[in-house]
């Protein structure tokens, strides 16, 4: 486990992605039970961090859970540049640490659905917080994404009444990487990592009034797969996400 003890800022993303009102016409997937959102805080650099890798790979089957993998850089100092780490997701893990009160950075570490977190390579720990995160019968935002014939992305959230805004996060990501590491904690040995988050944008606020956004197809990166998020502060609990697989060729 690594600990990363650089003072913690908060960083606020400027809005890159054109947003708009989505025309009636384009479809919108049904909406479904809110999945629980999982964060893992990783690195190729790390010896620990394989485990909780393997982890979220089992998590990411389930249907009841939304699983992403945020590759910080704080690692790539000690010998191996991890080719998916960024500053975006060090940044991440500062701002929830700053908002769970936490001394210092970790990896691996999971955060649940914002408001909870543990080591990332023991199931035991996170299992619970995830029963707790599906219970919890808070104010939820009804979410739901979809892919327009012409490839833009369209998102839509009913109205209700959040505690406070939210953020609309738009993430792009890869299902699955097999790396060989060549230098490092991890020299020699073939990682496979899960659920890569590759871009991550904050795309709107929602107030509580039923909204519609459009954004440009090609906005995310990674391997067509697109998660949505909806979250308080930023940072704070996520109240709702929605999901898409990559379209089909």
């Amino acid at each position: 486990m690594h600990n990363d003890r650089m003072p913690m800022t908060r960083a606020f993303l400027a809005a890159s992605l054109l947003a708009g009102v989505a025309s009636s016409a384009a479809p919108v997937r049904a909406a479904a039970a809110a999945p629980v959102v999982v964060e893992l805080f990783t690195s190729q650099g790390c010896s620990s961090c394989p485990p909780a890798d393997k982890f979220l790979g089992e998590l990411a089957q389930r249907s009841d859970v939304l699983a992403l993998a945020f590759h910080v850089d704080y690692w790539n100092y000690i010998g191996w540049t991890d080719p998916f780490a960024s500053k975006l997701a060090t940044q991440r893990q500062r701002d929830y640490s700053q908002r769970l009160a936490l001394r210092y950075v970790y990896t691996p570490q999971m955060v649940v659905n914002g408001v909870a977190e543990g080591v990332g390579a023991e199931p035991e720990t996170i299992d619970p917080l995830i029963t707790a995160a599906a219970a919890d019968d808070a104010s939820r935002a009804i979410t739901m994404l979809g892919r327009a014939a012409n490839g833009r992305l369209t998102v839509h959230i009913d109205a209700g009444t959040p505690p406070e805004p939210a953020s609309i996060w738009l993430v792009g990501f890869d299902r699955e990487h097999t790396t060989r590491v060549l230098h490092g904690e991890n020299e020699g040995r073939t990682l496979k990592d899960y659920q890569v988050v590759r871009s991550f944008q904050e795309i709107g606020t929602w107030n509580g009034a039923a909204l519609d956004l459009d954004v440009a197809g090609n906005a995310v990166s990674g391997d067509g797969s697109v998660a949505v998020l909806v979250q308080l502060r930023g940072t704070g609990r996520i109240i709702g996400a929605a999901t898409l697989k990559p379209p089909t060729s």
